[in-house]
């Protein structure tokens, strides 16, 4: 819709611009936007406002200008109207709504290029390997999983990737956390070191280490028994995290390793560049990165006073070996809790020689499970936090999932389990795949009648008997799906394909509850038949995004029905 609305408004403001003193040197970004309210229209665009800063002159003025030179010679457009200071609102005519609608039967909005096969990066979920992921990794790993999707049906080459941290303190608690349980199962009492893990999960560990080697390991070296531990404890809680992503219908075109970009020499040679550049410098025994000329707060420690390097030492190189590969754009999705250490990556971008626009990161709040309105705060299994398996388990991956998106990324989601479980219009999931099985039972009906509906035929039904309001919502809500693509992939905010679906099936479902769809009328059902299977294709569309089934059949409560 905006593409058929921005080639009309173009020659409008250039016939504008040569017929008078409004000289426009440059078009304008042509940015259009719902309006609010239903009434105002279906699209609407400041043009006007950003040309009278240059201009010079009243934007309601501009705005009357622009709308004197529309052309619009095919008839898309119904009402052109002047709003407020200068809002331009548009409304389309059904005999756009019709060609819109043989469009989407023909194929026509199937395809989306936007990058152009332009190489992207996306690096999401990449949780330590020290225990199981719960359910905040998990919506960390839905948004960037759906990312992915998003930007694959718009023609990106798309890379998914985990950064696995297998180096540092916290695998060395991980160690000694299951050397402890080793120990114990032969009766020796260990404590758990400072920042160890508690959880069963570890046990387990000890026990499978126990299983296949027995008490070998006790007669090791504490230093080798607790390398041993490391690498087993770290390698077997990847497994798991691979198991419970790949369950999350989650893949990963690589996984790269910190220790081994340690051992490749690639950190020291990061900092070496750094200070090449003047931009390194020794204090109190430690190395610092002066990130303050990049407009970071402070500078930032590279090698602390004991020789260790930082995990952000560790993440210069690491973007640094990613735009060495060629990544045009690179995306990471990071818990909230990360918003601090943006400034300071972009930075080190910047001081390497690098454009820092390059990278955007998708900051992602924590969830609130909740049942029977109580908050959920422990796990069965991990004592401390719920599992994500956990949730897996009970509500399943489309509900786990779709709850995951339903709000921005950078606000707080609380996700009700009970409702998750629910099989109403209550639970919106449920809503958005039921409305794509009532469709389906449409076209079984319609079977049973002897109605004779060949998909090869599509293109020949006559569309103009549609011509209640609401059928011409349902048509202007399908037009506007690439639309939401574009924002989607454009603002990396995938909640917004959530709403769409929606807003779509509500309004099937309440088009479906007013409207007898099947009739005497040969022409009318064909007509209608044609529109509920596009809306099916559209929804079907929007959930593959999501990474969600769109099912035929479902048992739903009578809420739903009639």
């Amino acid at each position: 819709m905006r593409n058929y609305l921005a080639g009309l408004l173009t020659r409008a403001i250039e016939k504008t611009s040569k017929a008078g003193d409004l000289s426009l040197t440059e078009i304008p970004p042509l940015v259009f936007e719902l309006p609010k309210q239903r009434e105002f229209g279906d699209l609407a665009t400041n043009i006007a406002m950003h040309w009278a800063r240059t201009a010079k002159k009243p934007p309601r003025l501009i705005a009357d200008a622009i709308v004197k030179n529309i052309e619009d010679p095919e008839g898309i457009l119904q009402r052109i109207d002047i709003a407020g200071p200068g809002f331009l609102n548009f409304t389309f005519s059904k005999k756009f709504y019709y060609q819109r609608l043989r469009d989407l039967v023909a194929g026509k909005d199937a395809q989306l290029d936007l990058g152009h096969g332009k190489k992207v990066q996306i690096e999401f979920a990449s949780v330590n390997p020290t225990g199981p992921l719960h359910v905040g990794h998990g919506r960390v790993a839905v948004i960037g999983d759906v990312l992915a999707r998003l930007h694959e049906a718009t023609g990106f080459n798309v890379e998914r990737e985990y950064y696995v941290n297998d180096a540092g303190n916290q695998m060395e608690n991980l160690a000694l956390s299951v050397y402890a349980r080793y120990r114990e199962l032969f009766g020796d009492t260990l404590e758990l070191p400072e920042g160890g893990y508690p959880g069963e999960y570890v046990k387990d560990i000890a026990a499978e280490i126990k299983n296949q080697h027995g008490d070998k390991l006790l007669s090791q070296s504490r230093e080798a028994a607790v390398e041993f531990f490391r690498r087993y404890g770290g390698d077997s809680l990847l497994h798991t995290i691979r198991q419970q992503l790949s369950a999350f219908d989650i893949r990963f075109d690589s996984f790269f390793s910190e220790k081994a970009m340690r051992e490749r020499g690639e950190i020291a040679e990061s900092i070496r560049l750094l200070r090449e550049r003047g931009l390194v410098y020794s204090n109190d025994g430690a190395e610092w990165f002066q990130s303050t000329a990049f407009g970071d707060d402070k500078d930032r420690t590279v090698i602390k006073s004991d020789g260790e390097l930082t995990y952000f030492a560790a993440d210069i190189a690491y973007h640094r070996n990613k735009l060495e590969r060629g990544f045009g754009k690179l995306i990471n999705v990071w818990g909230a809790d990360h918003h601090g250490y943006v400034p300071r990556l972009k930075a080190s971008l910047r001081g390497l020689g690098y454009d820092d626009s390059i990278l955007r990161v998708v900051l992602v709040q924590m969830v609130q499970l909740t049942r029977a309105g109580e908050p959920v705060r422990m796990g069965k299994r991990t004592g401390e936090f719920v599992a994500l398996q956990e949730v897996l388990d009970e509500v399943g991956r489309d509900a786990a999932r779709f709850f995951f998106l339903m709000r921005k990324a950078d606000s707080h989601l609380d996700f009700d389990l009970d409702l998750a479980k629910q099989q109403s219009s209550e639970n919106p999931v449920f809503y958005v795949q039921y409305a794509h099985a009532r469709v389906a039972s449409i076209f079984e009906q319609a079977h049973r009648s002897g109605i004779v509906w060949n998909a090869a035929d599509l293109g020949t039904i006559a569309v103009e008997p549609l011509q209640l309001a609401e059928e011409i919502e349902l048509i202007r809500r399908m037009a506007q799906f690439n639309d939401v693509l574009e924002e989607s992939v454009r603002e990396l905010e995938p909640h917004r394909m959530v709403f769409f679906l929606l807003d779509l099936a509500g309004e099937f479902h309440r088009y479906y509850n007013r409207t007898r769809i099947l009739s005497e009328d040969r022409e009318l059902t064909r007509a209608r038949m044609l529109l509920a299977h596009m809306v099916q294709l559209t929804i079907r569309r929007g959930l593959t995004l999501l990474g969600i089934d769109a099912p035929v059949k479902m048992n739903a409560r009578s809420d739903l029905e009639r």
